[in-house]
């Protein structure tokens, strides 16, 4: 049976202007006019998504992937920034990834599939902030900025300010991120991820990543609550880490879905968290 005219309009994003923007001023500049009534496209993956299910509705849709002066990498002494248009690909086979972030080496190759890395921006994954999401998950971890741009200039926000909730974050209708950093650790750390979903690539039903160095350890857990949720301890924590997991677990807004129940995330907070931690710990041993 044919399908209705108003069913088939369901499956098509509603009308909207299309720009491809050529610099950050001209962005902005949109953004302004249009008071909240338009989107940024950078690699789409998840933007067509929601327009095709008509989960967003903008007027305008401003494509900034040819923006040259967002397409970048760069160190400094405090962090590694990347620009609103490096692919998540682009990131995975940077030569000094390995060396200066092992965790986010390890953890890349579970965003997503190659094909979507291909297109997909490291800033995108961020503002989507989805709470299964893997790279918002380790901006949280590593105490990340975001770096937001508008008419009146830049402004940064710390990776625990700017997401907000499921899909919202701090950034206002007037700005658009610009870049994301990460601090770069200035002593040895070891590392680990585990990560439990439906098949490799899609989204966590539960994600832990924990750092550790001689000092502190940290746990971070996604797709359990509606933002990423860190658990900080210090090395004599280890004697008595399940009851301090218990309640770490007990303390997280969990969520059920058709994917899994809360009582099933927060059971795996428990007994894969101490494993995670363990495994971090031991590489710096």
């Amino acid at each position: 049976m044919a399908k209705k005219d108003s069913e088939l309009k369901k499956m098509k994003p509603a009308p909207f202007d299309l720009c491809v923007a050529q610099s950050v001023k001209e962005v902005v500049s949109l953004l302004k006019q249009n008071k909240g009534d338009a989107k940024i496209l950078a690699g789409g993956q998840s933007l067509m998504a929601m327009l095709n299910m008509r989960l967003v509705k903008p007027n305008l849709v401003i494509d900034i992937s040819r923006i040259k002066d967002l397409d970048y990498i760069k160190i400094t002494k405090e962090f590694v920034e990347i620009g609103a248009t490096f692919t998540q690909s682009k990131l995975e086979n940077w030569p000094k990834l390995q060396e200066i972030f092992p965790i986010i080496a390890s953890v890349l190759p579970h965003v997503g599939h190659f094909q979507t890395r291909n297109r997909g921006t490291v800033c995108g994954s961020v503002c989507h902030s989805d709470p299964s999401s893997e790279l918002p998950l380790l901006l949280a971890l590593l105490n990340g900025e975001v770096v937001l741009s508008s008419t009146s200039g830049t402004r940064i926000i710390s990776a625990k300010d700017f997401q907000t909730g499921m899909l919202s974050t701090a950034c206002e209708t007037h700005e658009f991120v610009t870049a994301i950093r990460f601090p770069i650790m200035a002593k040895k750390y070891g590392h680990a991820f585990i990560e439990i979903a439906r098949r490799h690539g899609d989204y966590a039903i539960v994600a832990l990543a924990a750092i550790a160095t001689k000092d502190s350890i940290k746990l971070g857990v996604g797709g359990v609550a509606d933002i990423p949720s860190i658990l900080e301890l210090k090395p004599g924590d280890l004697s008595n880490l399940s009851d301090a997991l218990n309640t770490f677990a007990w303390s997280l807004d969990a969520n059920d879905d058709i994917h899994a129940s809360a009582k099933y995330r927060r059971e795996i907070v428990r007994r894969l968290g101490e494993s995670t931690l363990r495994k971090a710990c031991n590489e710096i041993i």
